[in-house]
């Protein structure tokens, strides 16, 4: 059974997407994109609550939470990339597509990153250009840019 379950953050409000125990989607608006929110959390989105305020907050660097995002094989390669770039720093899409095992796919490894579904739990925000410039994000340039700085500062890089 579908859960979702608002939170409001510094970066906006967030609808985090439980199925059968397991987060499966992050919303950047709230619920008003998925099923109606529901009033009070399950012990996961209560988890995943309290680890988003340790992040924001500056104390979480990693998120520990059961993941099934959906997607084809190469989207969870990217994916699993993505959770190894280390809290701070920032990966190209030419390297996340050498670390999908296909190091000429860089446009196919931003279309997976593109379609990442559990954004912020699994950093999209750290993939940039090769030129270092901020690319699209489906958060919006601002909110990559706030994920960026934050992280930034707590780590200090």
């Amino acid at each position: 059974m579908q859960h979702v379950y608002d939170i409001n953050t510094p970066i906006g409000m967030l609808a985090i997407i439980e199925d059968d125990g397991a987060v499966t989607r992050v919303l950047f608006g709230g619920a008003k994109d998925a099923a109606a929110g529901s009033p009070a959390p399950t012990p996961l989105l209560a988890e995943a609550e309290r680890q988003f305020r340790e992040y924001f907050g500056g104390i979480r660097k990693t998120f520990s939470l059961p993941l099934r995002p959906e997607g084809p094989p190469f989207h969870q390669k990217v994916w699993d990339a993505l959770m190894q770039i280390p809290y701070g720093e920032t990966r190209s899409y030419k390297d996340i597509a050498e670390a999908a095992g296909c190091p000429r796919g860089y446009r196919a490894a931003g279309m997976a990153n593109n379609k990442n579904v559990i954004p912020i739990i699994i950093p999209c925000h750290r993939v940039i250009g090769s030129d270092k410039s901020l690319t699209g994000y489906g958060g919006g340039i601002g909110i990559k840019k706030a994920l960026l700085e934050l992280e930034a500062e707590i780590s200090g890089k």
